[in-house]
């Protein structure tokens, strides 16, 4: 593959609801561009972008896949993203390289919420898009429709510049409503011109007044000319899209039948037309170390400076680190300097990757989307550049994660193999993270959702051969008391010799403070416990309350004072009187007057949907024991929902709430305090710990 200069190449991202086409719209791209003789298809598991195992024995896309094309002097870097939300990482992978969006949509499904999603990721990342309507050769599908609920979604932005025309209910061409002038397909890289035929007239008169009142808006010159009944010229018209499309004022609208090649050479052409090369972007970054800002703007006569925005990590390809050149020239033979790890490496080759084909090149040129392989440090996110200029861009903003599962190897002393295997996943996904939780003593896999551990699951088993299983995590309890007891602790053992003898009398009771395991004061009157034995008692407490009696969870909120007691001048030691405060903290949980509980952890969760979505949501809250604080406007008739809720309540939210909102509500939440558990969960999960232990 030839070098592209910056005004020649053009990053797209392909977004949309999961099943709406992108896939196949990327291989009919690719198909009318010449990079394949032939259509892959996503049933048979051979299209381009889709080539990892799981992808094809699932039949959607998981990973973000590059395909770069040669269209009309252009080279065009697609992008194609996964549509379902659990992989929404990969997603804003893509959207943190890209120049501009392709948003997909499923005509015979209509806007859906992947449509909604993938509008406010443009912009919020400030990305001119076009709409492409797929499935316009199924006579079920309504371009017309498509267009109506866009309009009434997002007003005059939306501008068609195509409608269809069907005979005998196929697919056979277009009116190209900019130029107002038929179009029959002879092929999908050929089209002759027609006439417009009579019923799809009251559609275009539609489709051209929703085009010129989007032209309209863009300027007020025009916005008065419009008022006043004048016509624009086709020039005019022209400029004005051209301008207003790269801004993000206007979206096109366009259609095809992806499964068929139809629409594609048309899409290729516009994106060249009408959507901006990098040159039209800017970036800027920091000198590393300093608050200095360094002006990329993908300027090949600056020094070399690259963003990695992904990692693909295959036990058969190998490690790629995909990038994009944000200024300069990056050379195969070049050396890089890691500016976050502060690291030298020699590259040997470089790559753009097709797909999961790697194609070597010389250079690449400010703008361009490539791969290096192979570099020991780096990492998604992590800046290359010359160490003489060394800058640093800010890494993707990646969703957190917050659905989780607890795992653990299915054989016994694979545990090492799984840690490495998951770290290799965590590396290609930054939305996946595995964690320690040492005082339940457990393993934790954070994801976006449900389905996206069990693809987790899946890969570690079908690219490592490790086997892990995934369970419903333990909850961080605590114990306490609420209530006040004095009791006796004794420990008197004779065995010859000396002996052992430790005797403390303790109060205990709530010190108020859960932050903090436990109090200890001494109020000992006329030396009946000697002063260099309260340390020992003060260790008894602190062992216990690392594990309650209750249920073995860690104590807290507890005061012990030592009041009373005695000693025996030769008998008594450090380990009598340690023993002793153990004996005295366990009687004390054991007497009733102690009121010990169980405490739950309660989240602060702030949960964001459309208002019509409210009602459910504050009704689901209180069936989860939640208590609802408030509810704050939010963007664009938007909600935040804001309760605390027993964090134990949580498991499986996400799939809940998808289902609830139809995936158009979101949730974030964060631990905040610890109270009193109701007498039921205190009783299920007392038994769930005795029958583990036992």
């Amino acid at each position: 593959m030839k070098t592209y200069e910056t005004e020649q190449i053009r990053n797209v991202v392909l977004m949309g609801h999961g099943g709406a086409g992108k896939t196949t719209l990327a291989e009919a791209m690719a198909f009318v561009a010449g990079v394949t003789t032939r259509m892959g298809k996503v049933a048979d598991g051979n299209t381009i972008s889709d080539f990892d195992k799981e992808e094809i024995k699932r039949q959607f896309s998981i990973g973000t896949s590059v395909i770069p094309v040669e269209y009309e002097g252009l080279k065009i870097n697609i992008l194609d993203t996964p549509g379902y939300f659990d992989f929404v990482g990969e997603v804003e992978e893509a959207v943190s390289v890209a120049d501009a969006a392709v948003i997909v949509v499923n005509g015979k499904d209509g806007v859906q919420v992947g449509t909604q999603k993938a509008w406010e990721l443009c912009e919020k990342n400030h990305l001119p898009r076009i709409i492409f309507v797929t499935n316009m050769d199924d006579d079920n599908a309504s371009f017309r429709q498509v267009v109506a609920d866009l309009q009434e979604l997002y007003g005059s932005h939306i501008a068609p510049f195509q409608i269809p025309i069907r005979e005998h209910e196929k697919l056979v061409g277009f009116v190209n409503v900019v130029k107002m002038e038929g179009r029959k397909y002879n092929s999908p890289t050929e089209y002759s011109e027609c006439e417009i035929p009579d019923y799809t007239k009251e559609n275009l008169e539609t489709a051209r007044g929703a085009l010129i009142e989007a032209v309209a808006e863009s300027s007020e010159e025009f916005m008065e000319r419009y008022f006043e009944g004048e016509e624009f010229t086709y020039d005019e018209i022209s400029t004005a899209l051209r301008e207003h499309v790269q801004d993000g004022a206007i979206v096109p609208v366009m259609m095809g039948s992806p499964v068929n090649a139809i629409g594609a050479m048309m899409l290729l052409r516009d994106i060249g037309k009408y959507l901006p090369s990098p040159k039209k972007r800017t970036i800027k970054g920091k000198v590393a170390g300093t608050e200095v800002v360094f002006d990329a703007d993908y300027d090949d006569a600056k020094a070399m400076s690259a963003k990695i925005f992904k990692t693909l990590v295959d036990p058969f390809i190998g490690k790629y680190s995909l990038l994009k050149v944000c200024s300069g020239v990056l050379r195969a033979d070049s050396t890089v300097y890691n500016v976050n790890k502060e690291t030298e490496e020699k590259l040997s080759r470089l790559y753009v990757l097709r797909g999961k084909e790697p194609i070597e090149v010389k250079e690449l040129r400010a703008g361009d989307i490539g791969a290096v392989s192979k570099l020991s440090n780096a990492a998604t996110g992590d800046t290359l550049a010359t160490k003489a200029a060394p800058v640093t861009y800010d890494k993707p903003e990646i969703s957190t994660p917050y659905t989780y599962m607890a795992y653990a190897a299915k054989t016994k002393g694979e545990e090492d193999k799984v840690a490495t295997a998951l770290s290799r996943l965590t590396d290609e996904d930054l939305t996946l993270k595995s964690v320690v939780d040492a005082e339940n003593r457990q393993t934790l896999l954070y994801g976006i959702g449900d389905q996206q551990l069990e693809v987790a699951v899946s890969k570690l088993s079908g690219r490592y051969k490790v086997e892990v299983e995934l369970s419903k995590p333990k909850f961080a309890f605590r114990e306490t008391i609420r209530g006040k007891v004095r009791v006796q602790g004794k420990h008197k053992k004779q065995s010859g010799g000396h002996g052992q003898y430790g005797d403390v009398t303790i109060e205990f009771e709530p010190s108020g403070d859960l932050e903090t395991p436990y109090i200890f004061e001494e109020k000992i009157v006329g030396g009946v416990v000697p002063r260099n034995f309260f340390p020992a008692v003060e260790k008894g407490i602190q062992e216990c309350v690392q594990k309650g009696p209750l249920a073995g969870y860690p104590v807290v909120g507890l005061k012990a004072t030592l009041v009373f007691g005695s000693y025996h001048p030769v008998d008594s030691n450090e380990m009598a009187f340690k023993t002793a405060a153990i004996l005295a903290f366990k009687k004390a949980f054991a007497e009733p007057d102690s009121k010990p509980v169980l405490l739950e952890p309660i989240s602060n969760l702030k949960v964001t949907v459309p208002d019509k979505f409210t009602g459910d949501v504050m009704g689901d809250l209180n069936k989860k024991r939640g208590r609802v604080l408030g509810m704050n406007p939010a963007h664009k008739g938007n909600t935040i929902v804001a309760a605390d809720i027993p964090t134990s309540e949580l498991y499986g939210y996400s799939t809940a709430l998808r289902s609830m909102t139809g995936g158009m509500g979101t949730f974030a939440y964060e631990f905040v305090r610890y109270e009193q558990a109701p007498a039921d969960v205190q009783e299920k999960e007392i038994a769930a710990r005795q029958s583990e232990e036992a």
